[in-house]
């Protein structure tokens, strides 16, 4: 089997009411997507997305004529072109949607088939007044969430703190709270200052007396140290990882034991073949993997199949934090995905990664 063609559909969706990323204080007044399209000589078609693949056009003639089956070498491909462009894992995950079809199985199954099934986390994205941010984790219970992670930005942790303890009020005890500080990558342009280790230490403490399952990136990647200090200091839980460009950089901050839980996103930072290593590496020093999942429906399913293949935990990151960001929105040119009355977002049973394409949606957004 030969690769024929890998066809990129860039799509855009207005959006109306617009939303503001607490990482990216500009209003989002569109979302952007690629499709990544393989075609083989087989008749067989994979499909990925997460990023945007800005570039990619270059290195095409790297893959087109090659197996898609030959996956480690598929990987090396694409780690070589990282140093060079951008992250182009998407396309890997529409090359498992071709393996998993070849096989007659899920791609999950492919990496373990530990789960056919995986509590999520509500994962917020806008930063909400306390009142406010309490009244979507009960909405959010109320949908059939057990868990919620809510952003807290460097600029405003007095307000950020203020909703925790506000969610934690309302909720009680019976429903997880994770936090995030996003300080370990920034967006284009952001060079504010980190906030400093014994501010964070402070954080920490306040946040460990709430209750708060993981504390997610309190610190910049360099800052292992760090990292280590807190989590002996409170006791607090510490994810991380989710950007981090490769392989040998993760297994220095697993070997150095720098955080509990790693989240590396299998569209944006490392793929999903090297995901899976990362969490094997974690899991025999009995730490966590559970990938970040911040891209859209497409990328959710890809992150899905690992996670649920290498029995990722304890939840899945599932983006959501209506009216702003909604299953309809993150996964507008595909059949949406949305968790069951439990919590719980089932794995596809089919062949490879199960999505199902909008193709009029994708004709009417494509850019």
């Amino acid at each position: 089997m030969k690769i024929t063609a890998i066809r990129l559909t860039r799509l855009i969706l207005p959006l109306d009411p617009p939303f503001t990323a607490a990482w990216d204080p500009s209003p989002r007044t569109s979302f952007p997507a690629t499709l990544v399209t393989v075609e083989t000589d087989a008749g067989v078609v994979g499909f990925g997305s997460g990023d945007t693949m800005d570039g990619f056009e270059a290195y095409e003639h790297l893959f087109v004529g090659t197996d898609p089956l030959q996956i480690l070498n598929q990987v090396r491909r694409l780690e070589t072109i990282n140093f060079h462009g951008g992250r182009y894992w998407p396309l890997e995950a529409a090359l498992w949607d071709i393996i998993g079809q070849v096989a007659g199985l899920p791609v999950s199954v492919l990496f373990g088939g530990a789960r056919d099934r995986l509590p999520v986390y509500a994962s917020c994205g806008e930063l909400k007044a306390p009142g406010a941010r309490a009244d979507s984790a009960l909405a959010a219970r109320e949908r059939g969430f057990k868990a919620m992670k809510i952003r807290i930005a460097r600029n405003q942790i007095a307000q950020g703190i203020a909703a925790v303890r506000a969610t934690r009020e309302a909720v009680g005890e019976d429903f997880d709270l994770m936090v995030d500080l996003n300080q370990m990558w920034r967006m284009s342009g952001d060079i504010e200052a980190a906030l400093p280790l014994a501010q964070v230490h402070r954080i920490a403490d306040e946040l460990t007396d709430l209750g708060v399952l993981w504390l997610e990136e309190p610190l910049p990647q360099a800052d292992v140290a760090g990292a280590q200090r807190i989590r002996a200091a409170t006791g607090i839980q510490v994810a991380a990882g989710e950007m981090v460009r490769s392989m040998a950089e993760l297994n220095t901050l697993i070997e150095a034991d720098a955080y509990d839980i790693y989240q590396p996103d299998v569209v944006l930072a490392v793929g999903m073949y090297r995901a899976r290593q990362v969490a094997e590496s974690a899991n025999l020093r009995h730490r966590l993997f559970t990938p970040h999942t911040w891209s859209n429906g497409l990328g959710l399913l890809a992150n899905l199949h690992v996670a649920a293949g290498v029995d990722a935990g304890p939840y899945l990151e599932f983006p959501y934090d209506p009216p702003g960001w909604t299953p309809d929105r993150r996964d507008f040119f595909m059949q949406p995905l949305d968790i069951d009355a439990n919590g719980d977002l089932l794995v596809p049973t089919v062949p490879g990664l199960g999505v199902v394409i909008d193709h009029a949606t994708v004709r009417r957004y494509t850019v």
